[in-house]
């Protein structure tokens, strides 16, 4: 067999720093950790893609929602647009009994009056409602609140309701020929 050869001199002083065998590195703790990082690699991987396709799923519900609000908005607007169309509006304040007024007149501020004002078109007795379905009718609150009552008064005499009143008087000292100049360009 093989049998180490005895080192003189410098030789042997420099062996004498090494070992006399090498020992081996314990590889179980090595082995170890590297099967631990490993596996935390990939258990981290794992909820990483989880948490990933939970967002997109998440995602996605809220893209359906969105697209399903968009179209009720876009349906309401139409709504909307319908009932704001002129001649929806027209067709409505008919049935309201409302008539097309005449061309206006103005007040300046030291109140003589601009324009020549006119009467309201007269409404034809076909337009007029019966009481109970007048009191039925939304209130708006711009036109005042009106009373059940005051309501089939004035249903009831058709006469009152377009009868028109003369132009408002004018100012004192200023003679009613002058109180109504011409609007330019009519």
């Amino acid at each position: 067999m093989s049998r180490k050869p005895r080192l003189k001199g410098r030789a042997a002083r420099l062996a004498r720093l090494f070992p006399a065998r090498p020992r081996q590195a314990a590889r179980t703790p090595f082995v170890l950790l590297v099967v631990l990082l490993l596996g935390g690699g990939l258990i981290g991987l794992l909820v990483l893609n989880s948490a990933l396709s939970e967002g997109s799923f998440e995602m996605d519900d809220l893209q359906k929602d969105t697209k399903s609000l968009t179209d009720e908005e876009q349906a309401l607007q139409r709504d909307i647009d319908s009932y704001s169309a002129p001649d929806a509006l027209q067709r409505r304040a008919r049935e309201l009994g409302m008539v097309p007024g005449g061309d206006p007149a103005f007040l300046d501020p030291n109140g003589t009056v601009k324009g020549v004002p006119s009467a309201a078109a007269p409404r034809s007795p076909a337009a007029v409602r019966p009481p109970e379905a007048l009191a039925t009718l939304p209130a708006f609150p711009s036109a005042g609140t009106a009373t059940a009552a005051g309501a089939s008064s004035a249903a009831a005499s058709p006469t009152a309701a377009t009868t028109v009143s003369e132009p408002a008087a004018t100012a004192p000292g200023v003679s009613p020929t002058a109180a109504t100049p011409t609007t330019p360009g009519r």
